[in-house]
């Protein structure tokens, strides 16, 4: 801070509080009334990115940063510091702890943790929940697809005799197949596009569980949809390819 701007009264805001007070305007410059004890005006001397302060998955708050001089009421008790540095957390550890000793060996150092581990200390109260999701979501994508491949496996077989006729009459196995396939796959494409529908607005319901990720991620959809309907696809080719393959007069006399 150069001297001649010391005891000044500036502020650096966030860039939530930019964009709430002066929308459409250069923030630099304009006047922030602050209330550290009397109302206070101070120039807006820089905008800095927003920050989650409370929790990662609550939204920023608004924030307004004053120098060490403009608060002449209260001194503050503790004080956090972040540090980037070059290496690893582990390794630089003690070298922290020796600059802030060489500063001033009486301020005690209460908590020293790598910015990874206070992230996930954040989010451990939400893990147990979304675990809970994701085992449940597993369990009915299982049986969900346990089930389709069961109906339409059992729908193709009991038509084995139906193929067989068709065979008979000169049908060629290529037609017969891709009718299966259309007659099988019609009903599972409606079932998947209701239960999208229906997946967009239960998403809602667990929105709050989430953190950094869309209740309606494209990438999850997509995955669920190639896997039902790949069992599908699978459910209908296999006893038909089976069906097709057996003599016609075998399938005519098949009970």
């Amino acid at each position: 801070m150069d001297p001649q701007n010391r005891d000044r009264k500036i502020v650096v805001v966030s860039q939530s509080v930019a964009d709430r007070f002066w929308p459409g305007k250069h923030p630099i410059g304009q006047i922030c009334t602050t209330q550290w004890g009397p109302d206070v005006p101070a120039e807006v001397v820089g905008v800095v990115g927003d920050i989650r302060a409370v929790q990662l998955d609550e939204p920023p708050l608004m924030m307004v940063y004053v120098p060490s001089w403009f608060n002449t009421i209260s001194v503050p008790t503790s004080a956090s510091i972040v540090l980037r540095t070059a290496s690893g957390p582990a390794g630089d550890a003690g070298a922290v702890r020796e600059l802030i000793h060489n500063i001033d060996p009486d301020v005690p150092i209460t908590s020293l943790r790598p910015m990874s581990q206070i992230v996930s200390h954040s989010v451990d109260p939400r893990r147990f929940p979304v675990f809970l999701s994701k085992l449940f979501a597993l369990s009915s994508l299982l049986l969900a697809s346990l089930g389709i491949f069961g109906v339409v496996a059992y729908s193709v077989e009991r038509r084995r005799q139906e193929l067989g006729i068709r065979m008979a009459l000169g049908a060629a196995r290529q037609d017969l197949l891709r009718m299966v396939l259309r007659q099988g796959m019609a009903p599972v494409i409606v079932g998947l596009a209701a239960g999208l529908v229906a997946a967009l607005f239960a998403g809602r319901l667990i929105g709050s569980l989430l953190f950094d990720v869309s209740a309606s991620d494209p990438l999850t959809l997509v995955v669920v949809v190639l896997v039902v309907a790949t069992v599908a696809l699978v459910a209908c080719i296999v006893p038909s390819l089976r069906a097709m393959h057996v003599d016609p007069m075998v399938a005519l006399r098949h009970e």
